[in-house]
């Protein structure tokens, strides 16, 4: 069912990856490589047709331009961490106007900066895991 932001309603992670052209295709590909190099145990699922990535929580996200959310109009592929603000060094990533969740835009294959982002991904980990572990001293 499509929602009112998206004119597209991906079934699963292959629909989205056969929606993509070459460009975004093969930057995604990329990103999910070091994802899953650097979070081994990190689950993959659609959310708002894109895929998310989770461990306790949400981490990360892939969102190619072509993937409409409203109305607005973006080129490339952004590459969001959900706990932006958490991050020690987040200075490779555009906040924006948002309070959490912050990004880096990539028009280009050779824009992707494997160190930095296997970086930013591993200090992911780190604060999911901070984070699933107050959770549960709150609980007992």
């Amino acid at each position: 069912m499509k929602n009112r932001f998206q004119d597209v309603d991906f079934r699963n992670v292959n629909d989205f990856l056969d929606y993509l052209p070459a460009q975004d295709l093969k930057i995604v590909g990329h990103l999910r490589e070091l994802i899953f190099s650097c979070i081994p145990d990190a689950k993959e699922k659609l959310a708002y047709n894109v895929p998310f990535y989770y461990r306790h929580s949400r981490l990360c996200f892939i969102w190619p331009g072509c993937i409409a959310w409203g109305k607005t109009d973006r080129k490339g592929v952004d590459f969001g961490f959900c706990r932006g603000n958490l991050l020690p060094d987040a200075s490779q990533l555009e906040k924006g106007n948002r309070k959490e969740v912050y990004i880096m835009t990539l028009h280009h294959y050779r824009d992707i900066r494997p160190d930095v982002i296997r970086q930013l991904l591993y200090d992911a980990v780190i604060v999911d895991e901070e984070l699933a572990s107050m959770r549960r001293r709150k609980i007992s």
